[in-house]
């Protein structure tokens, strides 16, 4: 018999995750959430905590905004067996503030990214000193499923690890969106543009991670003494200005994370 899940909210990266979850063989899953259209096949919906009434779960992960936790999180305390396990994938929202609400149950607070629907993800993960070794265990193949998956030792490092896999996949497409912007100046519409940005930037992620080669070794293959790719890095290195902007992005982004602790 498989255990019982309870997703609390399914929004984009709820739904994201959920879309991979469902293929547990471990865990069968219901969803809460008042305006999810839909969920996907296999998953159970509902609209209202109190639609729940006589049930309960192994496993309750919370998947709302943080600044939503304390008002709606505290009512679905009871649906958890006493022997539960609580997950949180809201940024920012300390363990503590979450065991609170919840009578110090044992805990896991997870960061995931958008790829995870693909089963591409990158998940940070970690847990309160009381979460079992079978519980660990059985979070991780159920993150596995979403893509890789990282164990940290402190919730700092959680959040830095948000700030590069979470994050990061939003400096990305921001990235990839400029890329596109750009093209337009050597007379790309906006379609071919994405595709050749976009196949350009995964074929090059690809040959990244097959090759034991440093990232600066890889840059510097494609780059023939005063050619072509010589000439744009110039300009896309003057001055410091990338590493710098990254550096500031990144500090930003870290930062706030600490501000919502």
């Amino acid at each position: 018999m498989r255990r019982q899940a309870l997703l609390i909210g399914c929004g984009k990266m709820g739904g994201a995750l959920l879309e991979r979850w469902v293929l547990s063989e471990r865990y069968e899953f219901s969803v809460v959430d008042p305006v999810a259209e839909s969920v996907p096949e296999g998953a159970h919906l509902f609209r209202t905590a109190e639609a729940l009434r006589g049930q309960k779960f192994d496993l309750i992960i919370i998947a709302l905004k943080p600044q939503m936790i304390d008002q709606f999180v505290p009512e679905y305390a009871e649906y958890l067996v006493p022997s539960g396990l609580l997950v949180s994938i809201a940024a920012g929202y300390a363990v503590e503030r979450l065991r609170a609400h919840f009578a110090s149950v044992p805990t896991i607070r997870l960061m995931p990214n958008l790829p995870a629907s693909i089963g591409r993800g990158v998940n940070g993960l970690f847990a309160t000193p009381d979460v079992s070794a079978k519980d660990r265990k059985d979070i991780t193949d159920l993150m596995d499923l979403t893509g890789l998956s990282i164990w940290v030792e402190s919730e700092d490092v959680l959040d830095r690890v948000t700030v590069l896999a979470s994050c990061g996949v939003g400096f990305f497409f921001e990235i990839a969106r400029s890329f596109v912007a750009a093209a337009g100046a050597l007379d790309f519409g906006p379609d071919q543009a994405r595709e050749l940005v976009l196949t350009a930037f995964s074929g090059a992620a690809d040959l990244a991670i097959r090759s034991d080669l440093d990232l600066a070794t890889l840059r510097n293959n494609v780059t023939s003494k005063n050619g072509v790719t010589q000439a744009g890095l110039e300009q896309l290195r003057q001055d410091g200005i990338l590493d710098s902007l990254t550096l500031q992005t990144f500090q930003a982004a870290y930062a706030r994370a600490v501000e919502l602790r």
